[in-house]
């Protein structure tokens, strides 16, 4: 597994960090995500506040990441339930 050396600014502060090749251009778009959900946060709420604006962002993504979670549960149900008819189906046919 190569790595790779980057350094990724969040907020006004850069971060080093070692990354598989693969997963630079994931990684440097997460950091560009973040950066502009603390542009878009700042605008809206006029803070200025490095802290504040961070747990916002934090606060935004978990709760972003929850939903996504539902809608992934829900689609798994409805996946398992498919698969089961279908497989009622073939039993009877066999």
């Amino acid at each position: 597994m190569e790595t790779l050396a980057i350094r990724v600014k969040i907020g006004t502060r850069e971060y080093p960090m070692r990354v598989k090749i693969e997963d630079e251009s994931k990684i440097r778009m997460a950091g560009k995500l973040i950066n502009e959900k603390l542009k878009k946060y700042k605008e809206e709420f006029g803070l200025d506040d490095n802290q504040d604006l961070l747990a916002m962002v934090a606060f935004d993504c978990m709760v972003e990441s929850l939903e996504t979670n539902e809608v992934n549960a829900g689609d798994t149900e409805h996946i398992k339930s498919s698969l089961s008819n279908i497989n009622d189906i073939l039993s009877k046919a066999l």
